[in-house]
């Protein structure tokens, strides 16, 4: 309440004050006219009368005369010097007035203060220049004037409107404070008693005086009536804070195990990706190293009969060529089944080691796509539905390569299961272009496409179209997290029912630090190709 009665005050001073300065401003300004016109007209005189007495005495050399004219000149206190010459002795006669406001001869040229107006001595009597009727310049007189009288009277005039200004306003600001106590005084009571109504209980706080018979006493009544409703409801509020607050700390714990359990599921997701590309490539290898097996125990039976027949000595030509054939399609199988389990192997050591370390390191990612996709195949085999990659060979990435390969992953198997149905050809194309020191990243397929009600949770936790049939929900959410926390990139998706859907991922070429993953795109690293 005071800072509001402080401020109408100064509100009210400001105004009164505006005013008056306003006022006195208009009175300063017509002052100073008024000033300066009498200035001027003071000047005109003057000179007229000096330039209508002063020609003759001069023409006549009178210096007393001059004296004299000049000296009654110099009553007025504005006229600071007045220099009479003659047109050829140069000095003829001057006063000034001095320091302590004397007349004052001048006997030289000294500097005199004030501004300095001129004009001619012009002497018109006809026969005193003999044939002649031309007026004659005798000489010429400077007068000095000063502008320390007006000066003053302005001051003057200034000084009184602040002395009245000042004198208003310490008489307006009296009258306030005690006019407004009458007001502000009952809204004190009213401050006082919201403020032990909100800090202290409510049974400790009394109500107020009500025995105004005016407005403030309605509002005081009214504020009275209020504090006793008031007490109720704030009991019963307490007693439902309690509640909330049992609540809020039952709430609380829920979502701490509601959030391990989602971690755990994440967790539990990943590795379960992991744990069926083991399966598959464990099915996968088996074929090619059971061909192989087969094909080294022919050739080692081939070997033991024809070591037998050496022995005998009875070794024949056909039996020779008999083995030759049988050595060399078991070598070639061996060798074909050999090789084929190696890549297999080769591939699937790196991506599960990839997935495991989650290590970041340089690596060519045509080549390494391509072994993700043939970590996938066992997966594929039994689908109808191809991969098909187009990604230059020339672009390295610093970044963490198991987190890719669980990205694609994701993203292949997402398709495998939502996208076709079962015996339904299709393909899936995972394309990569460069965009500076960003690649940008496609996988689309032309399969049944995605609901536009699902399109804006695609990538939300626990979302699926096959709950109850394998599905988590758990497998989008995991290429959101890794593309926009681990990569710090971004992910999107448009997709139109009946003619398949398309995932777009923006990574850098050089992943950031993980503080700045979450930020804009910053530049990679000039040392990539």
């Amino acid at each position: 309440m005071v800072r509001i009665q402080v401020r109408l005050t100064l509100l009210f001073v400001v105004i009164v004050t505006l005013v008056l300065a306003i006022s006195g401003s208009y009175t300063q300004y017509c002052l100073g006219k008024d000033l300066e016109s009498g200035s001027q007209r003071l000047r005109e005189g003057v000179l007229t009368r000096l330039q209508t007495s002063l020609p003759s005495a001069l023409w006549d050399l009178d210096k007393s005369k001059v004296d004299s004219i000049v000296a009654a000149e110099m009553l007025p206190p504005e006229l600071v010097a007045i220099r009479v010459y003659d047109s050829s002795v140069g000095l003829f006669s001057g006063k000034a007035r001095d320091a302590a406001g004397r007349i004052v001869s001048i006997a030289s040229e000294l500097v005199v203060a004030g501004a300095p107006v001129e004009a001619n001595l012009v002497f018109r009597d006809s026969v005193a220049v003999s044939a002649s009727s031309k007026p004659v310049t005798v000489g010429k007189v400077v007068v000095n004037f000063s502008r320390a009288q007006i000066d003053a009277a302005l001051v003057a005039e200034v000084r009184r409107k602040v002395i009245e200004v000042l004198l208003l306003d310490s008489i307006l600001v009296a009258a306030l404070a005690l006019s407004l106590r009458i007001v502000f005084d009952p809204l004190k009571q009213l401050r006082d008693g919201l403020v032990d109504l909100a800090t202290r209980g409510s049974d400790d706080v009394e109500e107020l005086p009500d025995n105004r018979r005016d407005e403030l006493g309605d509002v005081i009544r009214g504020f009275n009536a209020v504090q006793r409703k008031l007490k109720s409801i704030i009991e019963r509020i307490r007693e439902a804070e309690d509640a909330a607050r049992r609540s809020e700390q039952q709430t609380a714990r829920a979502m701490d195990e509601l959030r391990r359990a989602q971690e755990s599921l994440l967790q539990s997701e990943r590795l379960a990706s992991l744990g069926s590309l083991v399966a598959g490539v464990a099915h996968e290898i088996n074929t090619p190293v059971g061909i192989a097996l087969t094909s080294a125990s022919v050739l080692k039976e081939a070997t033991d009969e024809v070591l037998a027949a050496v022995g005998g000595g009875n070794v024949k030509k056909s039996d020779i060529l008999r083995y030759l054939e049988t050595a060399g399609e078991s070598a070639r199988l061996i060798m074909n089944n050999a090789y084929r389990a190696a890549h297999l192997i080769h591939s699937f050591k790196q991506i599960a080691a990839d997935q495991v370390s989650e290590a970041r390191r340089h690596f060519e990612l045509r080549e390494y796509i391509g072994e993700v996709v043939s970590s996938l195949q066992p997966s594929l085999k039994k689908t109808r539905i191809g991969i098909a990659i187009d990604c230059p060979d020339d672009i390295t990435l610093d970044s963490y390569p198991g987190a890719l390969a669980q990205v694609l992953t994701n993203l292949t198997l997402n398709c495998v299961e939502h996208a076709f149905d079962a015996d339904t050809e299709g393909l899936i194309a995972i394309g990569v272009r460069r965009d500076g020191s960003w690649i940008e990243m496609q996988v689309s397929d032309n399969g049944k496409g995605i609901p536009a009600d699902m399109l804006d949770k695609v990538f939300d936790p626990f979302v699926t179209t096959r709950r109850g049939q394998g599905g988590t929900g758990l497998g989008l959410n995991i290429v959101f997290n890794l593309i926009v926390k681990q990569f710090g990139g971004t992910i999107s998706v448009s997709s139109t029912p009946g003619h398949g859907a398309r995932f777009t991922l923006r990574i850098p070429r050089q992943t950031p630090a993980p503080d700045d993953a979450a930020g804009a795109e910053p530049a990679a690293a000039a040392a990539l190709p």
